[in-house]
């Protein structure tokens, strides 16, 4: 799902994060997660969980908006979305934060959120301190 980005932007992306849980496909844990990426361009990416029998092999919301964002010709993310249901913050897995740093800068913001709306802002450096990033490899 691709959106241009509106004056009222973090409705939009919760809106959208709204529809990818609902469009979920997680038969095993029946836990729903969607994530939803503003680019540098403007333009909304949403991603979704995907389970399959194999557990592990399954992919993550955020996993899903990334790709969804590289294939759209963006490769910046300004802001981010992510939104699970649970008493508990649904915040990006391990593996989901290391993706989201290739993309993003320490200081982007990353909305945690249930769908009643935003829980917890944090940014990037918050979610993965000290971390390892493109310019690492760079001599």
């Amino acid at each position: 799902i691709i959106k241009v980005a509106t004056m009222n932007t973090l409705d939009t992306m919760l809106q959208m994060a709204r529809d990818a849980m609902d469009r979920a496909y997680v038969p095993y844990s029946k836990f729903r997660v969607g994530a939803v990426i503003k680019a540098q361009s403007g333009r909304l990416y949403a991603g979704c969980n995907v389970e399959n029998a194999s557990y592990p092999v399954g992919s993550c919301a955020e996993q899903g908006a990334i790709s969804a964002m590289v294939l759209g010709g963006d490769l910046k993310i300004e802001e981010m979305v992510v939104m699970g249901d649970g008493e508990n913050l649904t915040s990006p897995c391990g593996a989901c934060r290391q993706r989201i740093r290739e993309f993003a800068a320490p200081d982007v913001l990353i909305h945690i959120c249930d769908r009643t709306g935003v829980r917890k802002t944090m940014t990037l450096a918050e979610l993965l301190p000290v971390s390892f990033g493109p310019e690492n490899l760079q001599r």
